[in-house]
């Protein structure tokens, strides 16, 4: 009896530690280090993990557990997310919320159960580190004997595709230059838009009526990148395949910022699965990968002697990346022409109130079913005329040749439905954000300025969004999987991010299935970075081990999504010298101005205004200031202003408070009230775009100053301007600035 016990006991060891379906730890070691790189012909910094950019693949099969030691060799410290992963919170990777940032030569390990199977991605959640080349493809296999495996699809031969871009600048500087509104990508992606460009394409009216609503150019994208890149390079040749042959290509979207058009000139692109979940087979002639989305495809090779080209282009149309399957003649995908930016300016001036709002007249827009920026597509202009006149969207957008994927095509292989007993919570959000100042926002709130959103374990939690801003959105959820809800019932797709576009409302829910503090946020780098996110955090969790004090961690994540950035400009003239210089966040602006004429009767001032903006549109903004100048005039009549107070021209040093307000054509209206009681009113407009590099501006105010210039805008860094000062006389030179 005794000897039978102890065999038994030992059977129940076996099957614990030794399951059937041969589950194991595989481990990956993980080496990060600075380095340079060379996309574009100029080496510049990047991050290599293992010697490369992207980090390695790792591949796993559902059932094994994952140990991922990283060693950190850089001298910032870093993270690493697992996108679309579910584990326990504590291995989720955010810096400041589910761990400390993992520190220069400090042995850190990853460690966490592969429970799915299907295509997804990792990258760091440090800073901007994942646009200088931390992401990598993560292939989770099905285990032998899954009841899901499906013939002629998971037995096939299967290609990750990493999407990616490269940007030759700094992407802290890219960050801060989105926020200073700086023109220098449109300059580079020709999207200006300058009113010269309007006149010659016929545009003039809906130039004017695009900036009388006090928006800047039209644009599908924020960033200008010098490089795309497909598996870490321009191109791929995949010669071993053979007419009839079918290949499974596992693309994943790692790029910061961009959107990827995938096209074949093999044929139909028949998509499989999508964020790791399978879906039944749908046939589209193309399709648009949001940023951090994964979308499985099927191609067939149809002829031998040819090698087919499978392209990814950026939404903006800037560049490509491509593939090349079988062996012989490329045979090439027409490339997508250039975007009618105007056409999409005209049709964003319908759509904009005069405070700021969309108005999608009644629409009821979801699910991509209508891609707005259509109007934009010149491939799609035989068929626009039909689609306005069938008003029907719910089949693909374009109801001629080209049929694209939208989300209401998926339905899941599975029923993915949730308790019903389950309570449930039903949660708004409004996705708002200000291209002018580049603030992002949930709710016209950004992340510093939002608690934790507490839940509940147990609870399903149904959230409906609305995009009330003119850029697609690819919201992202931490540890979760999402029903979308697509009028698929029990078969709505399973998701985990989900591309938002303007004028969009789309519902998802998920259970509350993981404790831990989960993050939900915009994938696009720059837009997370600049607060668009929340945190949902499930009640009376455990303690997270790698998080020793939680309580300095959350406000250390809200003060990387709000962070100030700088801009400062000089222009060193025949006349003076005049410049400014400003520090802003998401809520408030420091600025110093000055002017420093070369004779002693134009003498110099200096003038200081701290303001924070008020609104969703932040047209509006109250401040105090300090103003000082020093200058000797001759004529003191002079000295009155419209009003006829005495303006101290002389000499002053005066504390003021007051406002300044965008006026339609982005005109700024300043009004200002001095402690002595004088008061000076204001008009300025910088930065008028009269052609592609040609800026105009003008001041007028109330003291009788104006001021008339031109500037020519060189490089990035620098420009030629020439101008009038109604104190400093004429004056040409050169435009510095950062």
């Amino acid at each position: 009896m005794r000897n039978l016990t102890k065999y038994i006991l030992l059977l129940f060891m076996a099957v614990l530690y030794f399951p059937a379906d041969a589950q194991q730890v595989v481990r990956y070691d993980l080496y990060v280090r600075d380095t340079m790189v060379n996309f574009s012909g100029n080496p510049k910094k990047g991050i290599s993990v293992n010697g490369g950019i992207p980090m390695p693949t790792l591949t796993f099969t559902e059932g094994d557990t994952a140990e991922v030691h990283v060693h950190n060799k850089m001298k910032a410290g870093t993270s690493l997310h697992w996108h679309g992963v579910f584990l326990p919170n504590k291995e989720d990777g955010v810096p400041f919320l589910t761990q400390m940032p993992i520190k220069t030569d400090e042995p850190f390990v990853y460690r966490f159960p592969i429970k799915q199977n299907g295509t997804y991605w990792y990258h760091s959640h440090s800073g901007m580190q994942e646009q200088l080349g931390m992401y990598g493809a993560l292939i989770f296999n099905k285990k032998k004997g899954d009841p899901t495996f499906r013939k002629g699809i998971d037995d096939i031969p299967s290609i990750p595709l990493v999407l990616s871009e490269w940007t030759d600048l700094d992407p802290d500087n890219v960050h801060r230059m989105l926020h200073n509104a700086n023109d220098w990508f449109a300059i580079k992606k020709n999207a200006v838009q300058s009113y010269a460009e309007a006149i010659q394409a016929g545009h003039f009216k809906t130039k004017v009526t695009n900036e009388w609503k006090r928006m800047l150019a039209m644009d599908v994208s924020d960033v200008y990148y010098n490089k795309f890149l497909i598996n870490g390079g321009s191109e791929k040749v995949y010669p071993d395949f053979k007419a009839g042959d079918k290949v499974r290509l596992r693309v994943i979207n790692a790029g910061a910022s961009s959107y990827f058009w995938l096209t074949y000139a093999g044929g139909k692109i028949t998509v499989i699965a999508n964020d790791g979940n399978d879906v039944e087979p749908v046939e589209v002639d193309r399709l648009i990968v949001g940023v951090s989305e994964t979308y499985d495809v099927v191609v067939t090779i149809p002829e031998d002697g040819f090698s087919y080209e499978f392209m990814a282009t950026p939404e903006d149309r800037t560049g490509n990346s491509s593939i090349y399957l079988g062996n012989g003649i490329k045979q090439l995908v027409a490339p997508l022409p250039t975007l009618k930016y105007f056409e999409g300016m005209k049709m964003m001036n319908d759509m904009m109130k005069m405070n700021g709002d969309l108005d999608d007249m009644g629409m009821k827009m979801t699910l991509q079913k209508m891609d707005m920026n259509t109007v934009m597509y010149p491939e799609m202009e035989d068929q626009q005329t039909e689609d306005h006149e069938r008003h029907d969207m719910g089949s693909h957008q374009g109801s001629g040749n080209i049929k694209t994927l939208n989300y209401a095509m998926l339905k899941s292989t599975n029923p993915t439905t949730l308790p019903k007993d389950a309570p449930v919570r039903n949660l708004h959000f409004e996705l708002t954000g200000n291209m002018n100042r580049y603030v992002w926002s949930l709710d016209n709130r950004v992340l510093d300025e939002s608690d934790k959103i507490l839940i509940k374990k147990g609870e399903v939690l149904r959230i409906t969004m609305y995009n009330n801003s003119m850029m697609r959105h690819p919201m992202h959820l931490h540890g979760h999987d999402f029903r979308v809800i697509n009028g698929q019932g029990e078969y709505a797709p399973l998701k985990n991010v989900l591309d938002i576009m303007p004028m969009e409302t789309d519902t998802i829910e998920f259970e509350s299935n993981a404790e831990g503090d989960w993050f939900f946020h915009c994938h696009i780098l720059y837009h997370m970075m600049a607060g668009m996110g929340r945190v949902f955090s499930t009640e009376n969790q455990a303690p997270n081990p790698y998080l020793p004090n939680e309580r300095m961690g959350y406000p250390m994540l809200q003060k990387e999504s709000n962070m100030a950035h700088f801009m400062i400009q000089n222009d060193f003239a025949t006349n003076g010298n005049d410049g400014e210089l400003m520090a802003h966040n998401a809520r408030y602006s420091l600025t110093t101005e000055w002017r420093l004429g070369y004779n002693k009767m134009h003498g110099y001032e200096v003038e200081t205004h701290l303001g924070r903006y008020i609104g969703k549109m932040q047209w509006f903004m109250p401040f105090v200031g300090f103003d000082y100048r020093y200058r000797k005039m001759e004529n003191q009549e002079a000295e009155k202003n419209l009003f006829g107070q005495l303006n101290s021209k002389d000499e002053r040093a005066m504390f003021s408070a007051g406002f300044a307000y965008t006026l339609p054509m982005l005109v700024r209206f300043q009004a200002e009230v001095y402690h002595d009681g004088t008061l000076r009113l204001g008009l300025m407009r910088e930065d008028i775009p009269l052609t592609k590099r040609l800026r105009g501006g003008f001041m007028v105010n109330t003291d009788k100053e104006y001021m008339l210039d031109l500037r020519y805008i060189l490089t990035k860094n620098f420009g030629v301007r020439g101008h009038y000062d109604s104190d400093m006389g004429y004056g040409i030179g050169l435009s510095v600035n950062y």
